[in-house]
């Protein structure tokens, strides 16, 4: 069993470097260049421990963080945490509206971040600004992190449910501390690069940046991804690990030109997440980095991130496969109430429980109890499969949510967005297959009487009421929905109206 060497998230940073060892390369989408010791960890996060403190913060209460990518996020983080503080990283691409909700949800005293995002918090709202006056929050000094309970809660992260309403994960100290205590290292010399261009918000980079400080290796931070950019980063950097989820991939492989001249020999893992693989993803980038090992990765928000691991019997994993069950985690696949035993190819929803297990959603008792099983267990909503030797294949969702690159999808969700349009009597979401971002969403649109309506139209309306990946690609008008035999929405029956061929836009 791992052990667990700090009581609180923030302080889990490597005493087994030297302080001057480079921790973080902050590389800017500006192309400005900032880098970050470990010394300068321990400062910068104790100076906005202090800060915090000094403007009479008291413990538990939740600061926001409303920011791209950089390196002022992460000491805010790291900071906020060794405070005793909460966390609360947002996802800014999500409406103005959705993003006061959790500001307001959460009970946030404070909202730290860059200029850009902050114009999406109410005004109303006390305010840092990573680009005018973060260093006036900054009070150097000693600081040593305030020691915290097993349960007390380090962050929130919100996530979006079935109904489209985002929920706060609640997450321990204890969680994260564990996730990171069994997260083993890969061999080496100690400040291997890693590469971080997805979002601070989203488990995925947030997990990686933790686990690479604790290890003492060096974190390459991009602003946002670009396929282009990423190379780029990944050449200049010698980077040897890249965490992604399969569309940045994707979008990397299309830049054949620079891929043709950029070195990226001292790739040695690439680990992609959060959304499913193919095969011929796979295939292209062990073409493209034919010495790295290639992962195909699963966590969630709500259990973390160490789910599975290497077979104990030293039997290869498959490459389709996200692995075998990690030996401190308890796996169950249960369909029709029972638990599924076996290789049944039909598989289960996956229920897990382990040490990362979220305390709860904020102030969702009622929907907190649908997850959580009477004997401790998270019902994930994944499907899985599994195989003779053990190892478990995604499947997909239990219910109707598709991910469309890297990012998930409720249909309900949109077509209520879609529906707030005054010329538009009713909608209906679909997911179609795609290459590059698994799928995308389309709608079936039922104008209002009289509404002078067209695609283009409703596009915009789209990106300006909703994140953009939430738009629908194409839209097709009907003159009325058809109906199954519960009165619902037939969405089969739309399936089969649409295109057999053709291209959908980006």
């Amino acid at each position: 069993m791992a052990t667990i060497r700090y009581d609180n998230q923030g302080d889990a940073l490597s005493r087994d470097v030297p302080r001057e060892s480079l921790a973080l390369v902050d590389a800017g989408g500006n192309g400005s260049e900032r880098r970050y010791t470990y010394d300068d960890l321990f400062r910068l996060s104790g100076a906005v421990a202090r800060g915090l403190l000094a403007r009479g913060l008291q413990r538990g209460d939740r600061v926001a963080i409303l920011s791209a990518n950089r390196a002022e996020f992460l000491v805010t983080f790291l900071g906020t945490m060794q405070a005793g503080l909460v966390s609360v990283p947002v996802n800014w691409k999500l409406p103005a509206e959705t993003v006061a909700y959790i500001l307001e949800d959460c009970d946030a005293r404070l909202v730290i971040g860059d200029d850009a995002r902050l114009a999406l918090a109410p005004s109303t709202l006390p305010r840092v600004s990573f680009d005018r006056d973060f260093d006036g929050l900054l009070d150097e000094g000693p600081f040593t992190p305030l020691a915290m309970k097993p349960g007390e809660p380090a962050m929130f992260l919100y996530t979006s449910g079935s109904t489209g309403r985002p929920k706060g994960v609640v997450l321990s100290h204890y969680s994260h501390l564990w996730a990171i205590s069994q997260r083993v290292r890969r061999p080496g010399a100690i400040g291997q690069r890693a590469l971080v261009a997805a979002p601070l918000y989203h488990m995925n980079g947030l997990a990686m940046c933790q686990t690479t400080f604790s290890q003492g290796d060096t974190i390459v931070l991009l602003p946002q991804f670009t396929a282009r950019g990423y190379i780029e980063a990944a050449a200049r950097h010698r980077v040897a690990f890249l965490t992604s989820v399969p569309t940045m991939i994707a979008m990397m492989l299309r830049e054949k030109d620079l891929l043709a001249t950029a070195d990226l020999s001292a790739v040695e893992a690439v680990r992609m997440g959060s959304a499913p693989i193919t095969q011929a993803l796979i295939d292209q980038v062990r073409a493209v980095f034919p010495r790295a090992v290639i992962s195909n990765g699963y966590g969630t928000t709500e259990a973390g991130p160490v789910v599975f691991g290497p077979h104990p019997k030293g039997i290869p994993q498959p490459e389709l496969s996200t692995g075998y069950p990690h030996p401190d985690v308890q796996l169950r696949l249960v369909r029709d109430g029972r638990e599924v035993t076996g290789s049944d190819p039909e598989g289960g929803v996956l229920e897990m429980k382990c040490g990362a297990l979220m305390t709860h959603y904020h102030k969702l008792p009622e929907t907190t109890a649908k997850v959580m099983t009477p004997d401790g267990y998270y019902r994930t909503g994944d499907v899985f499969r599994r195989d003779d030797d053990g190892f478990f294949y995604f499947v997909g969702r239990a219910d109707d949510m598709f991910v469309c690159g890297g990012e998930n999808i409720y249909p309900g969700e949109v077509e209520k967005m879609l529906e707030r349009h005054p010329g538009i009597h009713q909608a209906a979401v679909l997911p179609v297959p795609d290459e590059l971002k698994g799928h995308k969403p389309v709608a079936f649109v039922v104008p209002a009487a009289g509404a002078a309506l067209d695609e283009q139209s409703v596009k915009d309306f789209a990106l300006a009421h909703a994140p953009a990946y939430q738009h629908p690609r194409q839209v097709f008008f009907v003159d009325e929905m058809p109906l199954a035999g519960t009165n619902k929405i037939d969405k089969r029956a739309l399936a089969q109206r649409l295109p057999t061929a053709g291209a959908t836009s980006p």
